[in-house]
């Protein structure tokens, strides 16, 4: 089932999915409740939109917590090293749901194979997270919104907004396996648009400081490869692109997030409202595709 959602939509569906999997069905001790494990990749802060917009949609479903279920949050603040010990305390702890994102499904689905895991990412098939979308597998199912389909339809955007773009720097997280598709995908459309390309790896937050001075004026722009590293210090990227006078393009307009770009040529420009264009994009790429933030079935339908 193909549906078009923007990442607020795309957690409060993933509540849905959460409510969807049998938990009054787990053995539950006695005065005990169903007991979601909420593994956010980032912090609370960053991810409070987000969250909330996950509790509502449960809200919606008769799951309310503190009466007919609970919660048990824990936040990695961006450092992948945590998300194999949080699923693990999740496991300990018994819980009947795993709900996380990105790479941290993984370390959740190494975990256990009897707990049922919820998530939301990029490529799920093609990072071998699930054998494909129509039927998962094991103890995990979800939503993915395909975003490296997307990623050189973004560039060409990027390029609309900046003609005089020659040069483009491109910054992942290289430990962030789903960052492979789409860095593949820009530069190959930045081969077809004629662009040269410069690659910035980063680790962890120490390491974006670092990256934007080695780029030393050999940059028009910078496309940020959306990730939990990312998300969590997108304080920081935001200072230093301003600082360097570059374009900086990541993630997306329904996000809400207060966006700039920013060019070595011109001053600070308002992007919120030119990059959702990428809305647009995106319909006409899902319209061909099929394949936008399709909701992967449980194996139980």
């Amino acid at each position: 089932m193909t549906v078009t959602i923007g990442r607020r939509e795309l957690l409060a569906a993933l509540g849905g999915a959460a409510a969807a999997w049998p938990l009054a069905a787990r053995a539950q001790q006695p005065g005990k409740l169903p007991t979601i494990g909420y593994l956010g990749t980032t912090t609370a802060s960053a991810w409070g939109p987000w969250t909330a917009a996950f509790v509502q949609r449960l809200d919606e479903l008769g799951w309310t917590e503190g009466r007919t279920i609970a919660t048990e949050y824990r936040w990695a603040d961006g450092r992948s090293e945590r998300f194999a010990e949080i699923a693990t305390e999740f496991v300990l702890l018994k819980v009947d749901v795993i709900v996380t994102g990105g790479n941290a499904a993984v370390a959740a689905k190494q975990a256990t194979s009897v707990i049922p895991i919820v998530f939301v990412l990029g490529d799920p098939v093609g990072t071998g997270l699930i054998a494909n979308l129509a039927r998962p597998g094991g103890n995990i199912t979800g939503l993915t919104n395909q975003q490296p389909d997307l990623a050189g339809k973004r560039l060409e955007i990027l390029r609309d907004l900046v003609p005089s773009l020659r040069r483009l720097a491109i910054m992942a997280n290289v430990d962030y396996p789903f960052a492979v598709p789409e860095v593949a995908e820009v530069r190959g459309a930045a081969g077809t648009l004629g662009l040269d390309v410069v690659n910035l790896e980063i680790r962890r937050a120490e390491d974006i400081a670092p990256a934007f001075e080695s780029l030393n004026g050999r940059a028009d722009a910078l496309y940020v490869v959306n990730d939990a590293l990312v998300v969590t210090n997108r304080v920081r990227i935001n200072t230093w692109a301003a600082a360097a006078r570059h374009a900086w393009h990541s993630g997306g307009c329904r996000s809400g997030r207060p966006d700039l770009l920013w060019t070595k040529l011109s001053p600070p420009v308002p992007a919120y409202r030119r990059l959702c264009r990428q809305d647009f994009a995106g319909d006409e790429a899902r319209r061909h595709s099929g394949r936008e933030a399709d909701q992967i079935r449980p194996r139980h339908q």
